[in-house]
């Protein structure tokens, strides 16, 4: 059930999802997104220190902006469109603090940024990501991104080289 509810999850969140994939980085995917000239880079995996929950994140940007979404087998948003505020950070650099995250559904959220090129660079040299939601520690997560600075050499790439 677990398994269905998440491949529900990510279709929803991945309505930005392409048909094929472009490159694979270790278990990164970057593609083109098939409703406008965008890419995409997305990983998901299991932890087994957290009862094997999935947790899944997209990225994607351009000249304007930066979206990440993230998506955590954990989590029990109660109302789709609340807008949370966490501090973002790497295990290196805190990114932004009391930045806006949309709920999407009751396992995703989304959080839109200005584009920021030191953003990009903090993500690129992470090897993990937390997002410490104010007033509730049970929600707050982290996530790990190895080979993150591949990925998004490789998402670079595709934006530049897109059609």
């Amino acid at each position: 059930m677990n398994r269905l509810l998440f491949a529900a999850a990510m279709l929803a969140a991945f309505s930005i999802t392409p048909a094929c994939a472009d490159t694979k980085v270790g278990d990164w995917t970057v593609e083109k997104r098939t409703q406008d000239t965008h890419c995409n880079a997305s990983r998901s995996y299991k932890d087994a220190d957290d009862e094997n929950n999935q947790y899944g994140i997209v990225l994607s940007y351009s000249n304007d902006r930066i979206v990440m979404v993230i998506i955590y087998e954990g989590w029990e948003w109660e109302k789709t469109g609340d807008i949370l505020k966490a501090d973002f950070a790497t295990d290196n650099v805190d990114i932004m603090k009391k930045s806006k995250w949309e709920v999407m559904d009751k396992t995703t959220v989304r959080g839109v940024f200005e584009f920021d090129q030191a953003i990009v660079d903090a993500l690129s040299k992470a090897k993990r990501l937390t997002i410490d939601f104010e007033d509730d520690d049970d929600d707050s997560i982290e996530f790990q991104t190895p080979r993150g600075g591949e990925a998004l050499a490789a998402l670079k790439y595709c934006e530049e080289n897109r059609k």
